[in-house]
């Protein structure tokens, strides 16, 4: 998700930690997912681009991995099966959506993914939901239907319908029926994206996070693991884990708005505070986390104290024009390409919660690589458009975000997030087998479509330590 999108929808570290997952008490497990990184052209904006111990317990659990594709089209995706038998996809993991949708094959307008479009005559365990009080029917009254539209003029609309999504055999989950759209008409940068669709992971009742809440299969929390500059993938938790030693909360409202917010109250740049009144990050919807925006937006004011600040403890480097003449974007030559020695010439930034624990920038989580000069930074810091602080997947890269709903919190901890997965479960997700075939039926009724403008058991203790991880797409380009 766009940031447009988001306020109009109403939203290597250079020191690898290492540290123990320990065994919680919880009756669900937790479903662990790869994530790939893709990446994006030059231009580096939201505006132009979709940025867009464990514990072990008696019920089963999942994991999947993140593939990164960040530097060529600006999103983290992972793998999800749907049907019996089960058609895979690549998905974008979005936060700041509520619906998970892929292309099908009615489809009028679609564009060419990197799956083919699922089928659903293949499936016997599909079925399209009928029109019912809960949702938007379509004009014959006979479907659910579903839209969505964003700010930057990309669509999705389909049918609402509900199928088995699968996890991959390295999951212990059973296959689980669950709400998704069938789309039949996309547009933009939904049109021209290589990913298949969305995993939507916002409140909603239509977010593959609440409908596994509702049938019982995970507590409400999942946890994020994005990979660094120059290594991606990363990890995906669905479930409950304990807070690894050194992990830092902020307090998140989710009354105040649907999307996953912290309680932002300073910034220091090289341990020096930043003169800003707290209340520069108290816009409408506060300080928003997206794992659909790419980079960090602040308003104005506190976007010139970060950008001054940065430039003050860099008086060796020099000052060079961005990748792109119609951006007016901040960039540096003279750090070296070394992506692990940019920490000796720019300085950390820290983020000051309500409670006075503070996340710490290291210079990867605020810069990208010059995309036409060798050994050059750009910061990733944009002024926004109005009042709100929006923070995209940079600021995040080797950090574990854990979004506990349950609690009204999310914990940071800064890890290797590319190895996470690794040591996990060594071997690749393979494609689930042909589930059983289960009852079409299901409790989960649909929320109103409303229109939106933007089988490895794991270890007692899991030690996680630095190790290079392969990925899908090499990320040299920034």
């Amino acid at each position: 998700m766009d940031r447009s999108s988001l306020l109009l929808l109403l939203f290597i570290t250079t020191t690898i930690s290492i540290f123990f997952f320990d065994l919680t008490t919880a009756d669900e497990s937790p479903m662990i997912f790869p994530l790939s990184y893709s990446s994006l052209p030059p231009r580096p904006r939201v505006e132009d681009f979709r940025r867009r111990r464990l514990h072990q317990s008696q019920l089963p659990n999942a994991h999947m991995k993140l593939y990164d594709d960040l530097l060529s089209n600006g999103y983290y995706t992972t793998r999800l099966w749907i049907g019996t038998p089960p058609q895979e996809f690549a998905l974008i993991v979005d936060t700041g959506s509520t619906v998970t949708y892929v292309p099908c094959s009615t489809c009028k307008q679609c564009g060419k993914h990197q799956d083919p479009k699922f089928q659903p005559e293949l499936s016997t365990s599909y079925q399209a939901l009928k029109c019912n009080p809960d949702c938007n029917c379509d004009d014959e009254g006979k479907l659910c239907v579903y839209e969505r539209r964003y700010a930057e003029m990309s669509s999705s609309s389909g049918v609402l319908s509900e199928d088995l999504i699968s996890f991959g055999n390295e999951s212990q989950l059973s296959p689980q029926r669950a709400v998704f759209g069938c789309e039949n008409e996309e547009t933009g940068d939904l049109f021209s994206q290589r990913a298949d669709g969305i995993m939507g992971l916002g409140r909603g009742k239509l977010s593959v996070v609440d409908q596994l809440v509702d049938k019982g299969v995970i507590e409400d929390v999942f946890s994020l693991c994005y990979g660094g500059m120059e290594v991606g993938g990363g990890a995906m938790v669905l479930g409950k884990i304990s807070p690894p030693p050194g992990m830092v909360f902020s307090h998140s409202d989710p009354f105040r708005s649907p999307y996953y917010n912290i309680d932002l109250k300073q910034m220091h740049v090289a341990g020096k505070s930043l003169k800003l009144n707290p209340k520069v990050f108290n816009g409408k919807h506060g300080t928003v986390l997206d794992s659909g925006t790419t980079y960090a937006y602040f308003p104005k004011e506190a976007f010139i104290a970060i950008k001054d600040a940065v430039i003050k403890e860099i008086p060796s480097l020099k000052r060079i024009h961005g990748p792109d003449p119609n951006y007016d974007d901040v960039c540096f030559s003279g750090a070296g390409r070394d992506v692990a020695e940019i920490h000796n010439f720019f300085p950390e930034i820290a983020m000051e919660f309500g409670n006075g624990q503070k996340l710490i920038l290291s210079p990867e989580n605020y810069l990208f690589r010059h995309t036409k000069v060798r050994g050059a930074y750009c910061l990733g810091i944009f002024p926004d458009r109005d009042s709100t602080t929006l923070l995209g997947g940079i600021v995040v890269r080797n950090t574990l975000v854990t979004y506990d709903r349950e609690n009204d919190k999310l914990g940071f901890l800064k890890t290797n997030c590319s190895d996470l997965w690794r040591r996990l479960a060594a071997p690749e997700s393979p494609a689930p087998t042909s589930p059983i075939s289960q009852n079409k039926s299901s409790n989960i009724s649909p929320s109103p479509a409303t229109s939106e403008s933007p089988t490895s058991h794991l270890p007692g203790s899991l030690a996680l330590y630095v190790s290079m991880f392969l990925v899908a797409v090499a990320v040299s380009s920034r």
